[in-house]
């Protein structure tokens, strides 16, 4: 047996109404002042309030952030964090997509401990402990439920990332009833970035353990069979279930097994044109995993049948032509743009953006296939339509 490590979440908590019980979750780590982050968007749909008025008729004095923004800067970050110790808050709670639960995972840590935000960025740089930390996604997508990451946007077009199992939270409630007015669009996206990171996990060239592959090939079965309804019958209710227990499960798959080139190609997209994350994995998926058929054909082979939903014949190099086909259909049936040329990227732009990606190395060498920068703009010029 391989050596490996295995990191996850204490507790998951999963069902409809879950997020009506935050308080007594709330109270059994000890949390009587809480900081909730959330964006204002939710606020605006009424998604929040509720959540809210529960807390309080618990007895919880919270606080509220509610001005994360997608790719959250540092000044959103620091913002929070000043509100949270002006308020002395003894906890953390996120409701939210992944910007709302990065912003708190890092704010847990600046008011648990005594560093300074740069001093986060990287792998294991967080010396401290955190305060109490709850997550609660409202969208099927990231996993940072069940994640050790946080990405802050650093510049006009840069990112870092804090890495550390101290962003694990302590608990990560899944309540499908918050994802039920999730758009179609949102759906989709968030939809097919969670069947990447299953799909990467899988195929990861470093860490890849059983423990992973469990997770991922669990969460991929029931991303990929239900998507579709998710998209197009969004009050289904059990449908929307699934796609949240799948993201949480393919978030513990890719914390433990990092992804690689699709993320890696994808984030140049996000930085430049503000694609959001999950289409820019979606646009460059099939380009990345037609490169890696040669190197991963005998992983891709066993997910073809997961994803199809059979038993798909042929040669291993068959069957992940199968799978990235069927990819592809899943993408136009959810209503996805099919090339960077339809997602409106400049085509002069492909150059800058492989060199742009050959930045992002800690992603590149879980790649089952090794990535050059000309590799990488074939990849583009594939994904553009050419």
């Amino acid at each position: 047996m391989q050596s490996f490590e295995f990191n996850t979440v204490a507790r998951i908590v999963n069902g409809h109404g879950s997020a009506l019980g935050l308080g007594g979750e709330l109270r059994n780590l000890g949390v009587a002042r809480p900081l909730l982050v959330t964006d204002p968007g939710l606020v605006a749909i009424g998604l929040i309030q509720p959540v809210i008025d529960a807390l309080q008729a618990d007895g919880l004095e919270v606080q509220v952030f509610d001005q994360v923004r997608e790719d959250p800067p540092e000044s959103t970050v620091l913002e929070a964090a000043e509100q949270a110790r002006t308020a002395s808050v003894d906890g953390v709670l996120a409701v939210g997509g992944g910007s709302s639960m990065d912003v708190a995972k890092v704010v847990a840590v600046l008011l648990g401990g005594t560093q300074a935000l740069p001093d986060l960025y990287g792998v294991g740089q967080v010396s401290g402990k955190r305060l109490p930390l709850m997550l609660v996604p409202t969208t099927a997508g990231t996993g940072s439920e069940a994640t050790p990451v946080a990405v802050i946007t650093t510049g006009e077009t840069t990112k870092a990332g804090v890495s550390s199992p101290v962003l694990l939270p302590d608990v990560a409630v899944l309540d499908p009833a918050l994802t039920l007015g999730l758009p179609p669009a949102v759906t989709a996206m968030t939809g097919v970035d969670a069947m990447v990171h299953a799909i990467e996990a899988y195929t990861s060239r470093h860490k890849k353990n059983p423990l992973s592959d469990m997770l991922a090939l669990q969460a991929l079965s029931l991303l990929s069979a239900n998507i579709r309804t998710a998209v197009h019958e969004g009050s289904n209710s059990i449908a929307r279930e699934n796609m949240l227990l799948g993201a949480c499960l393919a978030g513990q798959a890719f914390a433990n097994a990092p992804v690689a080139a699709v993320h890696a190609l994808a984030y140049p997209l996000g930085g430049h044109y503000h694609i959001p994350h999950g289409l820019s994995n979606s646009l460059v998926l099939p380009s990345v995993m037609t490169f890696n058929a040669s190197a991963a054909s005998a992983l891709y082979a066993e997910l073809a049948e997961v994803v199809i939903g059979g038993p798909v014949p042929g040669s291993a190099e068959a069957k992940t032509q199968a799978l990235i086909q069927s990819l592809r259909e899943l993408i136009d049936d959810v209503g996805l743009p099919a090339t960077l040329a339809s997602a409106r990227v400049p085509e002069a732009d492909l150059e800058m953006l492989a060199q742009d990606a050959m930045l992002q190395q800690r992603l590149l060498v879980n790649n089952p296939r090794d990535v050059a920068y000309d590799d990488a703009l074939a990849i583009y010029r594939a994904a553009y339509g050419n």
